[in-house]
């Protein structure tokens, strides 16, 4: 049983196969924190002390104990407006004005396996998964809170949600409903978050948690380019290789919101959810508020332990199983090559340069549909340009197909033109306020995904497109964010509902898709990496990195990427130079090995490839099926610290067999009689010995962990080394 109850001293104790999380129902039925860390025999209720702190006031019951506060207790679902002024789980306004809540214990169940929550992406459950459902009330506002946790022993892995239910006859406003709240009583601790921009996705930041707190989070309706819905909690010593480090991660792609903060008396809370502002949504008496999952997780082996765990459930328990992990197609996307400037021809001219290298599959990128030969106009109107293409979309498909490649199709579902023909006959169908001219971005608006119309009108729009040819594969992007959000089709008391119900509008016609075409893959896009997050993984198995396919970057944004998840989800592509984005132009070898710790393709005009290029591609492409296995379900390590050498950058991936590794190295800058390129290598068996492919070179798996590799003197900017170990 990985969840336990003791009757006696009312503990609950949740363990994971390296991991304790333990609760406790305290005087007067407040829900304490008791412990979340390695797994360790016995209770941890001992912990709590009580402190009479000024200014901290008593819960009435217990008013003669005068440390019994809520402002200093370590709690598991935090009310608000009761005397705890720290950042609360949950707030609700009643009909009356008052906005307290005060949640006490009122019961509990367990149960094996789980439920999948209505209309939300959830991380599946294993054969060893059981269910803690802990049930709060309010009684006074007639509110009822089931706190979930659904435990993953085998992958270290405690999934929370929260249900909040209003049980009385008089309407609730939720304007905060938070999934986690969690309470470290004792130590210092750093926060790491990923923030970024649009080409420059998910860049750790670190930094001490100090009184005051931290703030991060999205309110664009999107998970976001900028604030990434994963945060870490760390030992200060802790690093790549050792510490004890805490991971939450929504399973969510809208807005959201993570507070970090340090109390008076030292303890550090950590509160997760949806973004509450912007956010306001009427319970009537009867009905329910469901919250997104969240996925925590504990490692005492540093932040690559940690990535290790996050890697393993989201391969295995939130992204369908349905897909290989690896390989997948080596796809040629046409967005670099051509933007809107294409026919058919040109289309299978690609393809048959492609195919002649080894490429699997061809992806026409924007530009096939309506009028759309710019980004001003069309989107909304699905309907094949036979015009432009010079035949049909069907028509191209078979043409793809006989080269013996698979057909890929880029859609923006959410999107409107304002010159579309879908906008001149529904303009009400468009997120913006009555009387006020919306805020325009890459010159498109966006639908409104919280109506039924609307959600329908996109279904049948991709199924008449989807029907007419073999498509494969499809790339769903998301190119702008929200602003203007009114809902024409809302009342005005449930307008700050929209945000949340246009994310669900999302999800549902994911599903509906998949549905009707369980063999399509459909990679997750936003500009590239805005909507990189779990949610959207839970119905695509990978995801677009980033719009910057600058090798060199790419090292920055991967790297970011692979704390929380893993490189079988991450888009990545090697294309041409000099860089679309960035100018810079970077060995075709060195941009196969940053693309290939990635799905792994092309985004570049394979016709204009010279042959020393063209065989270079072929052996990139060759390795590729090789190393894929290894790459997608290995064991991934940072071999460069967060504060590393800036001068390279170095990674490897080791079988779960631990058999073979392969090391990857990339020359940031070159340094006049420098100094040799030296990593520690990590997770080999260190009883077994390893050779270097292609040498005669063998060391202990101990050696190479502890005394290192130095790799040759590096020759110019931007070298790429790879090297594949395997044992005797």
């Amino acid at each position: 049983m990985s969840i336990r109850f003791n009757s006696e001293t009312r503990v609950f104790s949740l363990t994971t196969a390296n991991t304790l999380y333990q609760m406790q129902i305290g005087q007067a039925g407040v829900l304490l924190h008791l412990f979340y860390g390695p797994q360790a025999t016995g209770e941890m209720d001992y912990l709590v002390r009580l402190q009479d702190r000024g200014f901290s006031g008593n819960i009435y019951e217990l008013a003669s104990q005068r440390g019994y506060s809520l402002d200093t207790l370590p709690q598991e679902y935090s009310g608000s407006g009761v005397g705890d002024y720290r950042a609360p789980a949950v707030q609700v306004r009643a009909e009356n004005g008052s906005r307290s809540v005060d949640l006490r214990y009122a019961g509990h169940e367990i149960t094996p396996g789980r439920e999948r929550p209505q209309g939300l992406p959830y991380v599946r459950p294993a054969e060893d998964t059981e269910t803690l459902t802990i049930t709060l009330t309010d009684p006074v506002l007639g509110l009822r809170v089931q706190l979930k946790y659904h435990v993953f022993p085998a992958q270290d892995v405690i999934v929370r949600s929260a249900r909040l239910i209003n049980d009385s006859n008089r309407p609730l406003r939720l304007e905060k409903a938070a999934t986690v709240c969690l309470d470290f009583l004792y130590g210092d601790l750093d926060v790491i978050h990923f923030h970024g921009r649009h080409n420059m996705e998910r860049l750790p930041e670190r930094q001490r948690v100090s009184h005051g707190g931290l703030q991060v989070g999205s309110r664009r309706g999107m998970s976001s380019h900028h604030h990434n819905p994963f945060v870490i909690l760390c030992a200060p010593h802790a690093t790549e290789r050792q510490g004890e480090c805490y991971g939450s991660m929504l399973v969510y792609s809208g807005n959201h919101l993570e507070e970090v903060e340090k109390d008076q008396g030292g303890t550090i809370r950590l509160v997760s959810g949806i973004h509450p502002e912007e956010f306001s949504w009427l319970l009537a008496p009867g009905e329910d508020f469901q919250t997104p999952e969240a996925i925590l997780s504990f490692s005492a082996q540093g932040l690559n332990g940690l990535s290790r765990n996050y890697h393993r459930i989201l391969r295995e328990q939130v992204i369908d199983k349905k897909y290989p992990q690896g390989p997948r197609p080596v796809l040629i996307n046409s967005w670099e090559a051509a933007y809107f400037d294409f026919d058919a021809e040109k289309i299978l001219g690609f393809a048959r340069a492609a195919r002649q290298m080894g490429m699997e599959m061809l992806v026409l990128d924007d530009g096939w549909f309506g009028k759309r030969n710019n980004d001003t106009t069309s989107l909304g109107d699905w309907v094949v340009n036979e015009q432009k293409l010079g035949c049909s979309m069907g028509a191209l498909s078979e043409g793809v197909h006989a080269l013996g490649m698979k057909f890929g199709l880029w859609f923006e579902p959410e999107m409107i033109s304002e010159d579309s023909d879908l906008y001149r006959a529904h303009p009400d169908w468009a997120l913006q306020d009555p009387g006020r001219k919306p805020n325009v971005s890459r010159n498109q608006l966006v639908l409104d995904m919280t109506r039924e119309d609307v959600g329908e009108y996109i279904f049948q729009a991709m199924c008449a497109v989807l029907d007419s040819a073999q498509i494969e594969y499809v790339k769903w992007d998301f190119n702008r964010s929200i602003a203007n959000s009114y809902s024409h089709a809302l009342p005005a008391d449930r307008q700050g509902e929209l945000a949340h119900r246009f994310i669900l509008g999302t999800y549902r016609l994911l599903s509906r898709l998949l549905e009707r075409y369980p063999d399509l893959m459909i990679e997750g896009c936003s500009g590239g990496g805005g909507r990189f997050d779990a949610g959207m993984l839970f119905y695509c198995p990978q995801i677009w990195c980033s719009d910057d396919t600058d090798a060199i970057e790419r090292l920055e944004i991967q790297r970011g990427t692979s704390y929380g998840y893993p490189v079988s989800a991450m888009g990545a592509h090697v294309s041409a130079c000099p860089n679309h984005q960035s100018g810079r132009s970077v060995p075709l070898s060195t941009r196969g090995i940053v693309a290939q710790s990635g799905t792994f393709g092309y985004e570049l005009n394979p016709e204009k490839l010279t042959e020393e290029e063209r065989e270079e591609v072929r052996r990139q492409i060759q390795d590729y099926h090789r190393y894929a296995e290894l790459i997608a379900q290995g064991d991934y390590f940072r071999l460069t610290e967060l504060d590393g050498n800036p001068d390279w950058e170095a990674w490897m991936f080791v079988s779960p067999d631990r058999k073979e590794a392969l090391v990857n190295l990339v020359i940031r800058h070159i340094r006049t009689n420098g100094t040799f390129p030296f990593v520690r290598l990590q997770g080999l068996d260190p009883d077994r010995e390893y050779q270097l492919e292609g040498t005669d070179f063998s060391a202990t798996g101990a050696a190479l962990m502890a005394g290192g590799f130095a790799f040759p003197m590096p020759r110019w900017d931007y070298e790429g080394k790879q090297l594949h170990w395997i044992a005797k």
